[in-house]
């Protein structure tokens, strides 16, 4: 069995400087999150509520674009392989961040409340499926899914890059496990966003939340991505690989997915608003009046349109610094979005703004980020096979394999 050393990225000062920069800026956040905690508990769990879906987005965006990857093969996929598997991993971590939330259901949700679901027929009706030890075996349940499918496909890569000569029957079975992984995925994250998301508000629902919060995660995925193999890019063998037409095959993923986005949240609100009924329109109510239109507006310009009309430049596409900066935008978009789809659920048609609503999401960002750089040193910046890879690279272990079979011929015949 033949190794790989890991990423010089762990002898990189600058490197190292970022991810201690990471973990404090994480470490004083979590102090500050701690005294929030004890001033404003209800502040505090709401903060927590929006930016954990956040960073859980990023991670599971990601996991969806290594199975895209693996399903599909391309070029496009070969430079992020390991960008997104590393972030695929963190699966783990968020797992370990959900338990504070956990602490905090009764003050979150409705339905965790007895006393309030003893005085509403409609919740005491959606008992059945929304009770404290269902939610948690569900939890468990997408836990284990996410976790297991991240580490599985982390582990066959490893074992892609340290066994050569299997590389080829390592690579076809991710390749046929990544369908069935995807609609998994699909099916778990539709009600995990149902159980975190949308039973905030128990007496409204969309059939379509849970597509909104997946293309999202997508969106969110990628622009990461975006913006960490942006800043490796000038680093080896990164950078003797990439080409323009890497970023402009991304930038087009990238254009699709806001796209995506746009279609899907504009279909619901289109949908529920013809409809006019009175238990759908108050999720879109309380969220177009008291100052809340404004952060709609800025979800709509900032969110799609002009992103969207930007990306539609192939110059800018081509363009790793300009992609990277509208990556950086979309990201902070989407935490506002999901700001606007938390917030308003505990403080309907009135704007409201705490500063646990900018540290928690730092704080946590940190953390999540200084996890994430240790992991990406622990491999090489770039995969040797796979669809996509080079080839010479191919090429070389392909000559390798049929010098070996030939020396086994030749000790076969002198026999």
């Amino acid at each position: 069995m033949e190794r790989r050393a890991a990423s010089d990225l762990t002898a990189d000062p600058t490197f190292q400087r970022l991810r201690r920069q990471a973990l404090a800026t994480g470490g004083v956040g979590a102090l500050l999150c701690l005294l929030g905690l004890w001033l404003a508990p209800d502040q505090f769990f709401q903060a927590y509520l929006f930016a954990y879906l956040f960073w859980l987005g990023i991670t599971l965006g990601s996991l969806v674009w290594a199975l895209i990857y693996y399903m599909t093969g391309g070029r496009w996929g070969f430079v992020i392989r390991n960008i997104v598997e590393t972030t695929a991993r963190l699966a783990v971590l968020m797992a370990v961040l959900f338990l504070p939330l956990y602490a905090g259901l009764g003050r979150l949700y409705a339905w965790a409340r007895p006393e309030t679901v003893a005085a509403d027929p409609l919740l005491q009706h959606k008992q059945a499926y929304l009770n404290v030890p269902f939610f948690t075996g569900r939890s468990l349940f997408y836990f284990a899914i996410w976790i297991a499918v991240s580490l599985w496909i982390n582990h066959q890569a490893r074992r892609q890059e340290e066994e050569p000569d299997r590389a080829e029957a390592i690579g076809e079975r991710l390749r046929r496990s990544s369908g069935p992984a995807l609609a998994l995925f699909g099916l778990t994250v539709t009600f995990a966003a149902i159980d975190w998301g949308m039973s905030l508000e128990p007496h409204w629902y969309s059939t379509i939340y849970g597509m909104v919060v997946a293309a999202s995660q997508a969106l969110t995925g990628l622009a990461f991505t975006l913006v960490v193999l942006q800043r490796l890019a000038h680093r080896e063998p990164l950078a003797r690989v990439l080409t323009p037409d890497h970023w402009d095959d991304l930038g087009k993923f990238f254009m699709a997915m806001t796209l995506l986005w746009a279609y899907l949240t504009f279909a619901e609100y289109l949908i529920i608003w013809s409809a006019n009924l009175p238990e759908e329109v108050v999720h879109f109510l309380d969220r177009l009046e008291g100052g809340w239109q404004w952060v709609s507006a800025l979800l709509l310009l900032g969110h799609f349109a002009v992103p969207f009309a930007l990306l539609l430049s192939g110059r800018i596409r081509r363009s790793p610094e300009k992609l990277s900066r509208i990556a950086i935008w979309l990201l902070g978009m989407d935490l506002v979005y999901l700001y606007w789809l938390v917030i308003p659920a505990f403080y309907p048609g009135q704007f409201h703004l705490h500063w646990l609503h900018v540290v928690t999401p730092v704080a946590m960002g940190g953390i999540w980020l200084a996890v994430f750089l240790w992991q990406l040193a622990q491999r090489p910046l770039l995969p040797r096979f796979g669809p996509g890879a080079p080839a010479r690279e191919q090429a070389g272990h392909g000559e390798a394999r049929a010098g070996r079979k030939s020396q086994g011929r030749t000790a076969h015949g002198q026999s």
